[in-house]
């Protein structure tokens, strides 16, 4: 019997690409050359995609698959996928949720402990400038600041329940309250979460509805001694107002690990004294990506094997 063709949309590790191959014949799109040409030739015998949160899949590749009955995705952001189009051609859609929780929330706490207390400044600074200049300047605490999670999911619960351990006045915003043991205050307004918060977590799911959630209004409510950190997804921030108003100082500080236009990030950043930068590896444990490799291949193993799908978003 004959394996079940997939198109691979993007790099894995060997180990999870070993994996896909040996259960699937796969397609490695992005290795090809003229593209039009290798799905023209191909696109009737492809029935899955492989892909990542940040390629997706969109409605012109979804469309020119005429038997393609479900995409995996390796992450938990599924919006780079144009889920209309696969549920008007019914098209199963899964992604990688829960296994990576945790670890984004420890990097999302890290970057608030290393921003506040300029741990990338400070390692430099021991260096050299420590023995000529003396002492390190003062940085800013975090423990018993204000906090505000905007998006109370899976990570940003975790995000939350970290932050209790510094002592730190939780509040989140969410479509409506959640039923929590915590006592976590609700503010639906992300301008009115802002002005009660000293640092602003991102972690919502990406959506129309999010695009730019955070503008110029919640960051003047954060204002010059306010930190916002995002873990979500570049498009949830408007990063030239962003930009301005880390350049003009009017908010405090910024540490990133999503960027528009990734891995090409606008070079202002790289100029400025008051952001952290990490390269979009919020889920870059070890341990993490191999149990979403694990994900991936379950899903499509389960599909075609006519099981549940293990973690189905439509």
């Amino acid at each position: 019997m004959s394996k079940v063709e997939i198109l691979q949309m993007g790099p894995y590790s060997e180990r999870d690409e070993k994996m896909l191959e040996g259960a699937f014949t796969v397609h490695r799109y992005f290795d090809q050359k003229d593209k039009a040409s290798f799905l023209k030739d191909h696109a009737d015998s492809i029935k899955a995609i492989a892909t990542r949160g940040d390629l997706g899949a969109d409605k012109a590749l979804i469309d020119a698959l005429p038997n393609l009955e479900v995409i995996s995705i390796y992450g938990v952001g599924y919006d780079a996928v144009d889920i209309d189009a696969a549920k008007e051609r019914g098209v199963r859609v899964t992604n990688t949720p829960d296994v990576l929780t945790k670890d984004v929330a420890d990097l999302a706490v890290a970057m608030m402990l290393a921003l506040g207390r300029r741990v990338n400044e400070a390692a430099d600074w021991s260096r050299g400038d420590w023995a000529t200049k003396g002492m390190f300047p003062l940085t800013r605490r975090v423990h018993g600041k204000r906090a505000g999670i905007l998006g109370l999911g899976r990570i940003g619960y975790e995000i939350a329940r970290r932050l209790q351990g510094f002592d730190m006045e939780i509040s989140y915003s969410a479509r409506a309250p959640h039923e929590l043991e915590e006592n976590w205050g609700f503010i639906a307004d992300p301008v009115e979460l802002a002005k009660n918060s000293d640092v602003l977590f991102v972690s919502l799911a990406a959506s129309k509805e999010t695009h730019h959630i955070v503008n110029k209004d919640v960051m003047d409510a954060l204002g010059p001694d306010g930190m916002v950190i995002n873990i979500s997804r570049a498009s949830n921030i408007d990063e030239i107002a962003l930009l301005d108003a880390l350049e003009a100082k009017t908010l405090g500080s910024a540490a990133l690990d999503v960027f528009d236009g990734e891995p090409d990030i606008n070079p202002r950043f790289l100029n400025l004294d008051n952001v952290l930068l990490q390269p979009h590896h919020g889920s870059g444990t070890v341990e993490t990506r191999e149990a979403m490799g694990d994900l991936v291949f379950e899903n499509l193993k389960a599909h075609f094997d006519g099981k549940e799908l293990p973690t189905p978003v439509v």
